[in-house]
């Protein structure tokens, strides 16, 4: 019997049927939608009845991509899409006419520091080796957009190291920064699936100042470690004068709708070195984390 081989599979694979289906023979019946295959079938899958399945392949995918690169674990990194880097902000002040357009520009030009924290965060970040099994750890990962994204991405990829990009679909026109690892840069449509896969593998973020957006994602981070939802990680905000002046916490504390302990889910820090330090004491006390599933 040592001669004897059994076939892996007897099946034609989904591929192999796919090819077979796009060169057969034209008819009234195999031309008519119906007749296509349902996953070649576009019209299908974007119907309103088809959101479940198009939710399960959303977050499907990017859980095999990750999987194969040897992905076990990401530091994410939130912040605004308006922060420029240093001497475009200040190119940007220049330009800036009007009291009102000159105040937003220093602003901006005040927290375009950021730019160069999440570039060296991502470096030390980005550094970090190997496990025993060759699993990656801590790769960055950003909304895959401009500014503090792109820095991150930026500085993961000129440190010689593969970062992800989460984008997602928006009425106007945009596109991934040209520092995320085409291989790991990832689309969605849903909101919803694209914060699930921020989470999945994060064992540790980095919210830098930002709006809407930055709000939206880093408060649900803080509501799920607040409801037990997740393990604590470590969540580091850049900017203690920025948090402290858009958002109250100690005036949610005061009025009674968080508890004083709430208020150490995350730690406020300024530098690069400074959050990294954060992480690594993290973990050292609990040194299983950041290889958990």
């Amino acid at each position: 019997m040592s001669d004897t081989h059994v076939p892996s599979r007897v099946f034609p694979r989904a591929r192999q049927d796919a090819e077979t289906a796009n060169a057969g023979i034209s008819t009234p019946q195999t031309e008519n939608p119906s007749y296509r295959l349902a996953f070649q079938d576009m019209d299908f899958l974007l119907r309103e009845d088809l959101r479940p399945v198009r939710f399960q392949l959303e977050l499907l995918k990017p859980e095999l991509i990750l999987a194969e690169a040897n992905i076990a674990s990401t530091f994410v990194m939130y912040g605004s899409a308006r922060i420029p880097e240093p001497a475009k902000a200040k190119a940007l002040l220049e330009l800036a006419q009007g009291d009102e357009a000159i105040r937003i520009a220093k602003s901006l030009v005040a927290k375009s520091k950021y730019y160069d924290v999440a570039y060296e965060l991502a470096q030390l970040a980005s550094a970090f080796p190997r496990d025993e099994e060759g699993k990656r750890h801590f790769v960055v990962c950003s909304g895959g957009g401009p500014s503090i994204m792109e820095a991150a991405n930026r500085g993961a990829a000129e440190a010689g190291h593969e970062s992800i990009g989460l984008n997602i679909v928006l009425p106007h026109e945009q596109a991934p920064n040209p520092y995320v690892t085409p291989a790991l840069s990832m689309q969605f449509h849903y909101f919803a699936l694209r914060k699930m896969h921020f989470l999945l593998h994060a064992r540790a973020l980095a919210a830098f100042p930002g709006g809407f957006g930055t709000f939206d994602e880093l408060f649900e981070l803080l509501t799920l470690i607040q409801t037990g939802k997740i393990k604590p990680i470590p969540v580091l905000l850049f900017g203690r004068e920025f948090w402290n002046r858009v958002v109250n916490f100690e005036a949610l504390v005061e009025e009674g709708v968080i508890s004083a302990r709430d208020l150490n889910i995350f730690t406020f820090v300024e530098t690069a070195e400074e959050a990294w330090a954060v992480v690594k004491a993290f973990y050292r006390d609990e040194p299983k984390a950041a290889s958990a599933a």
